[in-house]
């Protein structure tokens, strides 16, 4: 039987040394037409700043419509660094699967590289799924515009970081950041090398 709505899911900063690992989920009908509704979709790391944007803006419009749902869940440093990246995505995910659609029945998961979805949903990881699956490519999308958003904000909370430039990724511009004025409160002890009890 052909499930009524098609979900997708990606995440957007594993690998920071600071900042939240954001989550996208993406609900729509099993016969909405994604790539008609956004002919630009693609992968969030193919496509320019500009772009992701305005296909952000045209999903938040789609939403309000009632054309689409999505939301993202963003996960802060200091449960990254209680419980682990790899738990922590698993968590975004898991809320953000049961935001979007309560009841499993009638919706297939559809979920980028080594994600899962909760076990009672059925669903399928899809390698570079990101590229390959419009639904997939729109929750990246979501993730990754709704991070780097908050990023550009945590940068004039913590000057001096650059946020707003690398996003909380490991560059050397980062690195000496931290050297000058030490770790602040939104970056992953763990991922620098801190105990991660240390308060």
């Amino acid at each position: 039987m052909n499930p009524a709505h098609i979900m997708g899911v990606d995440e957007a900063g594993r690998g920071p040394l600071a900042g939240p690992v954001a989550v996208g989920i993406v609900r729509v009908s099993a016969n909405f037409d994604i790539r008609a509704a956004f002919p630009k979709v693609n992968d969030s790391k193919k496509i320019s700043e500009k772009v992701r944007e305005a296909i952000y803006r045209e999903m938040q419009a789609r939403a309000a419509a009632g054309e689409i749902s999505f939301c993202v869940e963003l996960i802060d440093a200091h449960i990254i660094d209680t419980i682990g990246i790899s738990a922590s995505v698993r968590q975004g995910v898991h809320a953000g699967v049961h935001k979007l659609s309560p009841e499993p029945a009638g919706t297939k998961v559809l979920l980028d590289g080594l994600l899962h979805a909760p076990d009672n949903y059925a669903q399928e990881t899809i390698i570079k799924g990101d590229a390959l699956e419009p639904v997939i490519s729109l929750a990246s999308i979501a993730a990754k515009v709704e991070r780097d958003w908050l990023m550009k904000k945590l940068g004039r909370e913590y000057p001096g970081y650059g946020f707003e430039q690398h996003k909380g990724y490991g560059t050397r511009a980062h690195y000496a950041a931290i050297k000058t004025l030490g770790i602040s409160a939104i970056h992953r002890r763990t991922f620098l090398g801190f105990d991660r009890q240390v308060a």
